[in-house]
């Protein structure tokens, strides 16, 4: 589903119209029977196993995409499309480990290059493996902008070494990014992050001066942009624009072609590096990203998940090769640029680099992100259709295989900080509708459909027709069992 801008501001309108509505979601007597007689009766094991591991993991599990009321489930086994838990209950899986798994999970083909290699030098050596110029070299060929490709163990870790790059390349101090948008947990990053606009107020345990050179603008609002570029020019500058190309939050609020190649034209005009956050969108929005996707011609690409193939050590930047001689290591080459500290003993082993490498090829090889995005499209079709059934106000859209399914709209709210008297009603709405998200989440578990958060689902290329048929049919029962909470 190409996202051009009719669509994206036909989508902008129907978000704004839902959060305006009173919440709908899971009736309460459907969400209690589910509670009771799936979670209960047929989810013991994993129950018990949450209860054991609070005792010594803060709130039970380790992963925030761990989100499910009234527990989270135990899983012993993911292949393909499906996962499975230790109750032996299955499960379509359109969480996908938070969207790398393109291909669909622990593909065999994938899954032998690792025994083998795990029988040769196992899996870290600390010291260079030859996947590792690889895959560099693999993805320079796929992605435009990339001459160059130095991974590191996660997304978070990428994000932070763009911006040292960026002050580096530019002498500039200050960084842009999208309100509402993730890069990582970082400090500096933890700004404006999931409510545009929020500013500091989620980033808690982080001190309000790590961000004197961090802010915000509101996403698709490239007269903001100017003006925070504008700003700035005699504060410092600005550095670096960091943007998810296909909205915050992977995509939640989309962004217009428009806007894309203003804020290219903006960083350009203001001497700031810009730069794409593709943890989710490499790899998966097409084989050449979504700057391919789009066009532009980010200056530098923050890389997750996929590079290391839904195996450890998923991350990487890679860019232009003069902004990346500050990221150069080992052999001096005579370049006297000062070097942006960045490093890992875990960051590139051998089974990142390799597994990365033989999922990246056989993604571009089989067309395996046109597979996957024509099946978000028939996910999101089927949705629309299911939401007209009911006459719901949810809203359905998709980027390719990054679907959408938004029946509360939490992270469409903004806070006008020039409206203090609405902050309150944003942070309250914003908590009472996470909650609906979660019973929603419970309801689809509970219908054998793992999502994230309950309102974002990958598709793959592991899924056929029939597959997503199937899950439209029991997007069905849970949507029948929908009423209006507030009278």
């Amino acid at each position: 589903m190409s996202m051009n801008e009719p669509s994206v501001s036909s989508i902008i309108s129907e978000l704004d119209h839902l959060i305006e509505l009173p919440i709908y979601s899971i009736n309460p007597t459907a969400l209690r029977e589910y509670e009771e007689e799936y979670f209960e009766k047929k989810c013991q094991k994993s129950k018990r196993m949450i209860e054991s591991a609070k005792e010594v993991i803060p709130g039970g599990v380790q992963h925030n995409l761990a989100f499910n009321h009234p527990f989270p489930l135990a899983f012993d086994k993911a292949s393909g499309n499906k996962l499975r838990d230790i109750d032996g209950n299955e499960y379509w899986d359109f969480l996908q480990a938070g969207g790398p798994t393109v291909l669909g999970s622990n593909p065999e083909s994938v899954r032998t290059k690792v025994k083998e290699l795990l029988d040769t030098c196992g899996p870290s050596t600390g010291l260079f493996h030859e996947y590792e110029a690889k895959l560099a070299r693999l993805i320079s060929e796929l992605i435009p902008t990339v001459d160059m490709f130095r991974m590191l163990g996660t997304g978070t870790e990428s994000a932070m070494a763009s911006i040292r790059v960026a002050r580096l390349a530019t002498g500039h101090k200050h960084v842009l990014k999208m309100g509402g948008a993730y890069h990582g947990w970082s400090d500096s990053l933890a700004y404006g992050i999931r409510v545009p606009g929020s500013k500091f107020t989620q980033a808690h345990g982080v001190p309000l001066t790590y961000f004197r050179y961090t802010d915000e603008f509101f996403p698709g609002d490239l007269e903001d942009l100017e003006r925070k570029l504008k700003h700035k020019k005699y504060r410092g500058g600005t550095a670096a624009i960091l943007i998810e190309p296909i909205g915050p939050e992977s995509g939640t609020r989309p962004l217009t072609q428009e806007f894309l190649e203003g804020a290219q034209e903006l960083a350009r005009k203001y001497g700031a590096l810009l730069i794409f956050d593709e943890v989710v969108t490499a790899f998966r929005i097409s084989e050449h990203g979504a700057q391919g996707y789009f066009g532009i011609e980010p200056d530098l690409t923050v890389f997750g998940k996929v590079v290391a193939g839904g195996y450890p050590g998923a991350g990487g930047l890679g860019g232009k090769r003069e902004y990346m001689r500050y990221l150069a290591a080992g052999i001096q080459t005579g370049d006297k640029v000062k070097k942006a500290l960045i490093g890992g003993t875990l960051a590139a082993t051998p089974l990142s680099s390799l597994a990365g490498y033989y999922t990246i090829k056989e993604i571009a090889e089989t067309g395996a992100c046109q597979k996957a995005g024509e099946r978000g499209d028939q996910m999101t079709k089927g949705l629309r259709a299911l939401i007209k059934k009911y006459d719901l106000p949810f809203v359905a859209f998709n980027q390719e295989s990054v679907c959408h399914l938004e029946t509360v709209g939490t992270m469409h709210f903004s806070i006008d900080w020039k409206k203090p008297w609405k902050i309150k009603r944003v942070l309250d709405q914003t908590s009472k509708r996470k909650a609906e998200m979660e019973h929603m989440g419970a309801a689809y578990m509970a219908e054998g459909l793992v999502t994230l958060a309950g309102s974002r689902l990958y598709t793959s290329a592991a899924y056929t027709e029939a597959d997503i048929d199937d899950a439209l049919s029991r997007f069905d029962r849970v949507f029948s069992k929908v009423e209006r909470l507030e009278k």
